[in-house]
């Protein structure tokens, strides 16, 4: 990433006051203390970056390597508001980023960027380090609380007592409601709606779902993989999914639920329930799953006929089961369709603690175009407390960075004017 060199300021340098220590607000110290603004960091935990070490377990998927308009179209209905901070910031961006602190990349089969390591401690100890030679101040276990009474400092309450902060601007970069035990609490929503600003209901993204299996479904297939399948959401116009997902004790989880949970949790918003719709053969055609089945199943009893005449495995079998009637099982033309568009009726998603990312927050209407709140003048929002959410896959860690670079970067101009 291209560095420039620090503004001049007058004596004493801009202050500015960061509360949040993930991604987001560690982001914006960078761009803030490289520029030569005093930058204090504030967070409730003991540790920055706690959620970012926890989803680097797994292997830290930094970005993705997909082009540009695709990658920008991952943000749904919000992609037009984070186009500008995503051409700030893309994906190469990040790798050039992450290169900078001598963490080289690969891009996956999937096109998916990762540390080749696959590990996220190494790049939050470079960053670390990095952010203390630019002189960033970090202040651990300070929770905020509010504002003071005079509305103009910040206070925050620690495990010496209560304590007060003023600065000439303020970044609040607090995550969305997942994970409460790392610090993503949601707590912040009340602080700011005493304020005056209208934030969306927070609400669990990247998420599994409830779903009422039989006793004996739950207790044979409870955590098996159902493989090779595509989904898509009833109704969507999005057309079919390709990948895999987890069966649950109560549902279903998985990367190809998380990819669709946005428009399952909108459909379950408006109707009480969502559709998913599988195709458990999704590399075998209509015609030829019927033709198939039109064979006939001779003297095989009729689980072995669908296993051997179709390749269906005992999971997606007994799904078949769980869901059609004796009707519908024995008419082929119904089965064959039924196999290609099975519905299963999602009731609710799992609770927003869960969750890998949360949707809501900070509506972009409360907002000037600097990306400062109307309601509190020199206080700006960024990263997921906003109103947005993007899919797994690297979307989300490349918007929270690009998030907090841009608004570092809103607060330089208006230092800039001032």
């Amino acid at each position: 990433m291209q560095t420039t060199n620090p503004q001049s300021y007058p004596s004493p340098s801009p202050h500015v006051i960061i509360v949040g220590g993930g991604p987001t607000g560690l982001m914006a110290a960078e761009t803030l203390s490289r520029q030569g603004v005093r930058v204090d960091l504030y967070d409730a935990m003991a540790t920055v970056g706690r959620k970012f070490l926890l989803a680097g377990k797994g292997g830290m998927n930094l970005t993705h390597s997909e082009d540009f308009s695709a990658f920008v179209s991952r943000y749904g209905s919000r992609a037009e508001a984070l186009r500008t901070m995503l051409t700030l910031f893309d994906g190469a961006a990040v790798r050039a980023w992450a290169q900078g602190l001598g963490i080289e990349t690969f891009v996956g089969s999937s096109g998916r960027v990762f540390p080749v390591d696959m590990k996220a401690a190494p790049l939050l100890r470079s960053w670390l380090h990095r952010l203390r030679e630019q002189g960033v101040h970090f202040h651990m276990r300070h929770r905020w609380i509010g504002w003071t009474e005079d509305g103009l400092g910040l206070q925050f309450s620690t495990p010496d007592g209560n304590n007060i902060a003023r600065a000439d601007a303020v970044i609040l970069a607090l995550g969305g409601a997942s994970w409460a035990r790392l610090g993503s609490d949601g707590k912040w929503v009340e602080l700011l709606q005493q304020r005056g600003v209208d934030i969306a209901p927070l609400q669990p993204a990247n998420c599994g779902f409830d779903l009422p299996w039989s006793h004996f479904f739950k207790e044979k297939f409870a955590g098996k993989p159902v493989l090779t399948v595509a989904a898509q959401v009833s109704g969507s116009s999005d057309g079919m999914r390709k990948g895999q997902f987890v069966i649950t004790e109560g549902g279903v989880e998985g990367s190809l639920i998380y990819a669709l949970s946005a428009r399952l949790r909108e459909q379950i918003n408006v109707m009480g329930h969502a559709i998913l719709e599988l195709d458990l053969l999704p590399d075998t055609s209509v015609e030829r799953v019927l033709q198939l089945l039109s064979s006939g199943r001779g003297s095989r009893s009729f689980s072995t006929y669908l296993k051997s005449t179709l390749g269906l495995d005992s999971l997606k079998l007994a799904m078949l089961y769980e869901v059609l009637t004796k009707e519908q099982m024995q008419s082929t033309v119904e089965l064959t369709s039924l196999i290609k568009k099975l519905p299963l009726r999602l009731m609710t998603p799992r609770p927003i603690d869960e969750a890998i990312s949360s949707a809501g927050g900070v509506k972009f209407e409360a907002l000037s175009a600097q990306g400062m709140l109307n309601a509190c003048r020199t206080v700006y929002c960024a990263g997921e407390m906003l109103d947005w959410e993007a899919p797994t896959g690297g979307y989300l860690l490349t918007a929270c960075l690009a998030s907090g670079k841009q608004t570092a970067e809103n607060v330089l101009n208006h230092f800039s004017r001032t």
